[in-house]
């Protein structure tokens, strides 16, 4: 696969015969361009290249892999399913590629953590503190991007903490951890003024639903007690928003009550839903050469914070 920039490709680039082979980076840069500007003619702005070159390019493309990868029968451009699952992929092949040159420009780059929501919880902050002791010279960033992976299939991080079940292919994950659920309720709603709350008690309620992120879904009920109501939203924001408003109730995990505290928003106790699994999500092609550091380490902060708490004292 070749590294020519997509800036500086002729506007004949797609002239010749189209083989799987004769992709090369410029093709995916023009795709991608394309996928996140849903309009041509605003990529051919983006990439400095004619309205011609860009459609070129993109047909080329499609020839090469065999597949339709942009709708162009409606007014509006879309993907076609294709198209989504391989901006995916092509996002994550750039990244790579990036990477690469990468070891040109610095010998320890950065190892990008990504999360949804909430992080590792309460060992968000003494993970930072304890890598930033361990490996000066390599930061740790923590991004949140309102992904279902957190940016990991697309290539935008090294690793992720997730939350609840993950079937994306070509993930590696291994479990941490697990939490708690715990209800999310409007201030004045009545079982605000509960100690705990249990699933039937949501059954006649709205549920906000983040599909995007989320680990909770209607089937967390059974089938007999199933709410009927329910209100999606695409982040964490938008849900405490809803929630705060008397819109709808929620249901999260127990990190949340520390790491997004809301004004309107009350958390309660939930006795009788499974607890979240929290995972470390990589690929499982080779990447930065830190990550098994981090994943001991997180292991080794979430054994001792568990092993604290079992031997804490009970309060008198």
């Amino acid at each position: 696969m070749s590294g020519t920039k997509s800036g500086t490709s002729s506007d004949d680039d797609s002239r010749a015969p189209a083989t799987p082979g004769s992709v090369e980076l410029r093709h995916l840069r023009c795709f991608l361009a394309i996928a996140e500007e849903r309009n041509v003619t605003r990529a051919a702005e983006r990439l400095r290249l004619t309205q011609p070159a860009v459609s070129r390019t993109l047909a080329a493309l499609e020839r090469a892999l065999g597949v339709r990868l942009v709708d162009r029968s409606t007014h509006h451009l879309s993907l076609t399913p294709e198209g989504r699952a391989f901006q995916d992929r092509a996002t994550a092949a750039i990244a790579a590629f990036e990477d690469a040159l990468a070891v040109g420009r610095t010998a320890r780059r950065p190892l990008r953590l990504g999360h949804a929501w909430s992080a590792a919880g309460p060992h968000t902050t003494p993970l930072l503190r304890r890598w930033r002791e361990a490996h000066p010279d390599v930061p740790l960033e923590l991004l949140r991007i309102d992904d279902r992976t957190a940016g990991l299939t697309r290539g935008e991080v090294d690793a992720a903490l997730l939350r609840g079940t993950v079937d994306a292919p070509g993930l590696v994950t291994e479990l941490l951890y697990t939490e708690a659920r715990v209800a999310a309720l409007p201030a004045d709603d009545p079982l605000a003024d509960r100690d705990e709350v249990s699933l039937a008690d949501l059954t006649d309620r709205t549920i906000a639903l983040n599909t995007v992120s989320g680990a909770t879904t209607l089937d967390l009920w059974p089938a007999a007690i199933r709410p009927r109501e329910v209100i999606t939203v695409a982040n964490t924001d938008d849900w405490l928003v809803t929630i705060a408003a008397g819109r709808a109730v929620g249901i999260t995990a127990t990190a949340t009550v520390g790491m997004h505290q809301y004004r309107g928003v009350i958390y309660r106790p939930l006795t009788d839903a499974p607890e979240v699994p929290v995972l470390l999500a990589r690929r499982d092609t080779p990447s930065h050469p830190c990550l098994r550091e981090l994943a001991t380490l997180i292991h080794e902060i979430t054994h001792n914070a568990s092993a604290n708490d079992h031997e804490a004292p009970e309060a008198p």
